[in-house]
């Protein structure tokens, strides 16, 4: 592990007007600008620097706490205190810091929402725990699968899908979301996106609408009108999509892409009565919908729900669930069930779009989840999940007062806080975000998750994901960086 507490090199004038906690603060951060610390290097322990500094460790400590606060520090108990491995690019390559000056974020102008990347910075949506992975017995089972390699999974695998995880996601759906479906109609996909291009292509044509959910999914939103789709902004409100809207609008729209376990961004759950209007709809006008059960296996009060599909006595709806957010996203594991109609049409665009995902990630999970790993994983992420939400919704609540609309929602890993108008209107939302991700955090603005240009009536608020926060202390750490940047 990196280590820069003999490397590093501080010192201080005591006879500068700037205290000597905030003159620590910017030695780190100029520190940091300059390449001399990297992130995952550790720093010297309080008691070793007020040493060196010949100060008390009082000192030495508030200006740790308002590092750890920034986000340039991490405090990792008795292992030690270490430059944040999430630190963004900006703060690495903008030089020296002068004064308390922020340093600028090279962004797109207007940019708003959080780019899918590597990293795991704090308050991704849809990131699940990583430190809760089974990271050992997940080795386990792949060391397994690569011992025992056949001839077989050397070659190009299945397009359509690993045949034994096939089956294995065609029980779980039978048993825990009310889906029924045999495993010739599960295709195995590498991640949503891989998803949506298998539906288009076997089942859109050209000039076709769907209803999308306003405000609703902006990676999926930029994909669609990236692939041509043109897309109807349908109003949510707590009872789901507006299936009454979404008619007025464009009655005869070829897909509805709707998330009706847990909506995304806003979390509130599709009614029983708009699911029948839904399906009733679809089966009129011919139409598909796309249901994206992104995480509804999080749910923290009672069961959860029954998927749309299982509804679906007409067979037009197209589900989709994902690994990503049960497990972990590197796996790049997806599937979709085909409608029995288009089952062939399904199989001839695998052939032709991928060569699937690699086998032993396949076979590694179909293990995982014969062996009974996979249920006792959901389980005690719904139990970890369930407190980690409510530590982040308390800090969150103590930091922003009647600054904000905290409701910790029902089911999933993210959180909505939707900012109260102040004097002057709406809050900039978007403006609060480009601030909070300088500071490191992988938030976006909820009026950038809307279809259309902002008006007053648009939705401002913060999407945070909580899944990743640690604990009661973290949550009060990131409420405060994100009150630092709400008031700019």
């Amino acid at each position: 592990m990196p280590n820069a507490e003999h490397a590093l090199k501080i010192e201080i004038d005591r006879h500068h007007a700037l205290p000597i906690y905030l003159q620590i603060c910017e030695r780190f951060k100029t520190a940091i600008a300059a390449g001399h610390l990297k992130p995952g290097d550790r720093v010297p322990a309080l008691r070793g620097l007020a040493t060196q500094l010949n100060t008390a460790r009082g000192t030495v400590e508030m200006a740790y706490d308002i590092l750890v606060d920034e986000g340039y520090l991490q405090m990792r108990g008795a292992a030690g205190t270490f430059v944040s491995s999430s630190l963004p690019e900006s703060v690495m390559r903008g030089g020296a810091r002068k004064g308390r000056e922020r340093a600028a974020v090279s962004r797109p102008k207007g940019a708003s929402a959080v780019e899918v990347g590597h990293d795991a910075r704090p308050l991704r949506p849809g990131l699940p725990a990583l430190d809760a992975f089974p990271r050992k017995l997940w080795s386990r089972l792949v060391a397994h699968r690569a011992r025992a390699v056949e001839l077989a999974s050397l070659t190009y695998p299945d397009p359509a899908g690993y045949g034994p995880l096939r089956e294995r996601i065609a029980t779980y759906l039978g048993l825990s979301r009310g889906v029924e479906c045999a495993p010739e109609r599960v295709f195995v996909t590498n991640g949503y996106r891989s998803s949506l291009e298998l539906v288009l292509r076997s089942l859109a044509k050209p000039d076709d609408s769907a209803w999308f959910e306003e405000p609703g999914y902006f990676l999926a939103r930029n994909f669609l009108v990236e692939a041509g789709l043109k897309l109807v902004p349908v109003p949510v409100d707590q009872d789901g999509l507006d299936v009454d809207a979404g008619q007025a609008l464009d009655p005869h729209a070829r897909f509805a892409i709707v998330t009706p376990a847990h909506q995304s961004p806003l979390g509130v759950t599709l009614s029983l009565a708009r699911r029948m209007k839904l399906l009733d709809w679809a089966e009129r006008a011919g139409s598909w919908i796309v249901e994206d059960d992104y995480d509804s296996e999080f749910r923290y009060a009672g069961r959860p729900l029954p998927a749309l599909k299982s509804l679906d006595a007409n067979d037009r709806v197209i589900y989709c669930g994902t690994f990503s957010k049960v497990l972990v996203p590197g796996l790049r594991l997806s599937y979709v069930v085909a409608p029995e109609r288009a089952i062939a049409r399904f199989e001839q665009l695998t052939k032709s779009m991928n060569a699937g995902p690699p086998h032993l990630l396949q076979s590694a999970v179909a293990d995982f989840i014969a062996q009974g790993h996979f249920a006792r994983h959901l389980k005690r992420m719904r139990a970890l999940y369930a407190q980690r939400r409510e530590f982040f919704a308390q800090a969150l609540i103590k930091a922003f007062g009647a600054r904000a609309s905290i409701e910790p929602p029902s089911g999933g890993m993210h959180l909505v806080m939707l900012f109260n108008a102040g004097v002057n209107g709406p809050v900039d939302d978007l403006a609060i975000a480009a601030r909070a991700q300088e500071l490191g955090l992988a938030v976006s603005g909820l009026s950038s998750w809307h279809i259309g240009a902002r008006t007053k009536r648009s939705l401002r608020g913060m999407v945070l994901g909580f899944a990743n926060v640690a604990d009661a202390a973290e949550a009060a750490r990131l409420a405060r960086m994100l009150r630092r940047a709400y008031d700019g």
